[in-house]
């Protein structure tokens, strides 16, 4: 028997959409509520959320989702129109024309089933999402039933009865599992391409289309069938291998979008809110703030100094403006914040103790403090405060004192105001030392209690706004503010801050603490070179910069005037290039009246003062140092010294102090003179003072307690 099967073949095609329609509307249960588009769109989430600043640009994108990796919804006018063409031809190629069901594709499937011959299958773009928004209808391992698919196939045309096409189309591609744990058309196009979907060229349109069939298939096959569909598109398959080879090694889980801000992105994104969430950041000024950094830590890439951290606060609101907690990939420890990590500030807390010292009127900014060499009793020892250049200064005024950052005229002061009060304003600073005041002693003037750059950075933002204190804003909601400080005793700190003569004795007059409008700074490092800051205000903006190892290592001569100074000079820079700042009016209660000193080496000035404080002459009693001394007046009998293992042996000597006479240690001579400079060696010691006749004129024994290594000629 002769059969035609052009003839026949047609006519039974008919036969089986009719019978498969028939069963459909027959079997297929009453259509259940479906969502809208706009609820499909809506339910969208995304596993990395885009952080964007304050004026909506897209400054950080954070992933919270590590099962899947789904990008932000994209419409349908911002995909390329070649991708849309290559999904269309490669999935459904009657999509535009059918009402759901493809009849003729349904037809030709069961016809084939028939014949045993492959086809492309019958399932429509509509049915597919309809398997993709109802979780009832998602195909399960082993394959759908046929009341599955009948049901799937009823609710597709129930989508197309109440969906636009495009609004289909656009969401079948936010929706459609990729390759891996890839989920719609933008994370796949960022991820495998580098680019936004909008930018997909045919080569790449045909590869991504092809991996909604066969998302893991292997490179080689991706190729062909990728090759196959630019063919059916008349389109060339130069260099689709090469693409493929390229598109599939990349990583699934690299970062994608901006990466501007992951340590602020990770502290601030709700996980459970929305996709993109505004923050305080300006994009302008981080972008700068990181290049800043970057360009810096090139300039000292010589003297082992690998991080650094920047944090910018608006005075008046608190809302952080910048926030870089690391210089990204050339940091060892690119997922530490240095803006919170806790470290010694260093000189950058004497503000604060001159400030407290003001406030209770121990001192004025006239006031002479002794700087020369000074043993503090402690009940751990004798406490021996160094300035960092090993100099001594003699009698200096208060302003000189902190405006240069001598160590021992903070120590004298902070001595007067006790640990415990100092202890109990930087607490109310924010500085939150962790160690009580008694383990701190008189070394919490010099910066010893750990802190972190947002702390330090929003306590200076607290002298900025005149002693009021409130916490920084990194969500947009501010606190209320409350006085930790007298606007006037801040005034005259600010003052002295912002007074580029009084750093002159250590800094000089042209350093990158001078700026072009007002201006008030403070630099600081931490023992054995690890730590150096540079913070300060002007009258909008407070910068904190920190320079140094995040492993701890020393960094090798590196200061805050050439490590952390530049940086923050050009950030106050940037930020008042259109304005410069403005210096705020003295507050009530502060006068300004002419002074002059006597047996000083400071010129006349004009000087603040609290009302009544002020003195016209200041003079010292003695020149410092100048005291008539009887017997050894350092050490005291009994003394004990303690080493920091920390500090280099040779900024650790311990000076003999008193009358003039011949110096003998442990039976060995050391010198003659008023003093003589000892390098300290762990163990018990008796110090002789001999006249010249070879009578002692006094003795004391001592202990050192710790490890040294003494240096060569350290006798002296």
């Amino acid at each position: 028997m002769t059969v035609c099967r052009g003839t026949v073949g047609a006519a039974a095609r008919r036969r089986v959409v009719a019978a498969v329609a028939a069963l459909l509307w027959a079997v297929a249960a009453p259509a259940h509520a479906l969502p809208g588009f706009a609820e499909v769109r809506a339910a969208h989430r995304p596993s990395d959320l885009t952080l964007l600043d304050r004026r909506g640009e897209p400054i950080q994108t954070l992933r919270v989702d590590d099962h899947v990796r789904r990008l932000p919804w994209v419409p349908l006018e911002d995909m390329s129109p070649a991708l849309l063409r290559a999904i269309v031809v490669s999935e459904d190629r009657r999509f535009w024309e059918h009402g759901g069901i493809d009849w003729r594709a349904v037809a030709a499937s069961a016809w084939a089933n028939v014949w045993n011959t492959r086809t492309r299958g019958a399932s429509t773009l509509t049915m597919q999402l309809a398997g993709l928004i109802d979780a009832g209808l998602a195909r399960p391992p082993g394959g759908r039933s046929v009341p599955q698919k009948l049901d799937q196939a009823w609710t597709a045309l129930q989508l197309e009865r109440h969906w636009r096409k495009s609004e289909i189309l656009e969401a079948y591609l936010n929706s459609v599992p990729l390759r891996g744990e890839l989920v719609g058309i933008g994370a796949l196009a960022q991820t495998l391409f580098g680019k936004h979907a909008s930018g997909l060229d045919e080569q790449e349109a045909a590869l991504a289309a092809v991996l909604v069939r066969a998302p893991n298939a292997a490179p080689r096959s991706v190729a062909q069938r990728a090759c196959g569909l630019l063919k059916e598109l008349q389109q060339s398959c130069v260099g689709v291998e090469a693409l493929v080879q390229t598109a599939l090694v990349r990583p699934g889980g690299m970062p994608l979008g901006e990466q501007l801000a992951p340590h602020f992105a990770r502290r601030v994104l709700d996980p459970h809110g929305p996709a993109r969430q505004r923050s305080t950041l300006d994009a302008g000024l981080q972008r700068f703030a990181i290049a800043a950094l970057r360009t810096q830590l090139a300039e000292l890439s010589g003297r082992q100094v690998e991080d650094g951290a920047i944090v910018v606060l608006d005075n008046a609101s608190g809302e952080v403006l910048a926030w870089v907690g690391a210089n990204g990939a050339t940091s060892a420890a690119a997922q530490v914040d240095g803006v919170l990590a806790r470290r010694q500030p260093g000189s950058t807390i004497k503000p604060f103790v001159y400030a407290l010292a003001f406030e209770q009127r121990l001192i004025t900014p006239a006031s002479l403090l002794d700087d020369s060499p000074a043993q503090l009793g402690t009940a751990q020892g004798l406490y021996l405060p160094q300035n960092y250049d090993r100099d001594f200064k003699g009698w200096v005024s208060a302003r000189s004192a902190l405006g240069s950052s001598l160590n021992v005229p903070a120590v004298r002061v902070g001595a007067m105001l006790g640990p415990d009060t100092l202890f109990e304003r930087l607490t109310a600073y924010g500085l939150a030392p962790v160690e009580s005041a008694g383990y701190h002693g008189f070394a919490l003037a010099l910066g010893s209690a750990d802190v972190t750059l947002l702390a330090l950075t929003n306590a200076y933002r607290t002298l900025a706004n005149g002693g009021l204190y409130a916490p920084p804003v990194l969500d947009g909601k501010a606190a209320p503010k409350r006085r930790v400080a007298t606007a006037a005793a801040v005034a005259l700190v600010t003052d002295i801050l912002a007074d580029n003569n009084a750093r002159a004795l250590t800094f000089g007059l042209d350093s990158q603490l001078a700026t072009r409008g007002f201006a008030a700074v403070k630099t600081g490092t931490s023992k054995d070179l690890r730590d150096n800051w540079c913070i300060g205000f002007t009258d909008r903006y407070t910068v904190g910069v920190w320079i140094g190892n995040a492993s701890g290592a020393a960094m090798h001569a590196v200061s805050g005037v050439s490590g952390a100074a530049p940086l923050w000079h050009a950030l106050v820079t940037r930020l008042h290039a259109q304005r410069p700042s403005r210096a705020p009016a003295a507050p009530p209660g502060v006068l300004r009246r002419a002074i002059r000193f006597e047996g000083v080496a400071e010129p006349p000035r004009d000087e603040l003062f609290l009302a009544g404080t002020e003195q016209i002459v200041w003079r010292a009693q003695a020149p410092a140092g100048s005291q008539r001394r009887f017997g050894i007046a350092n050490p005291r009998d009994g003394s004990l010294f303690a080493l920091d293992p920390d500090i280099p042996p040779r900024a650790q000597q311990i000076v003999f102090e008193g009358e003039s006479g011949r110096w003998v240690l442990d039976g060995k001579p050391l010198g003659r003179g008023e003093s003589v400079s000892w390098a300290p060696w762990p163990g018990r010691h008796r110090l002789q003072l001999l006249a010249r006749d070879g009578r002692e004129i006094d003795a004391v024994r001592f202990e050192v307690r710790g490890a040294a290594v003494r240096p060569p000629g350290s006798g002296r």
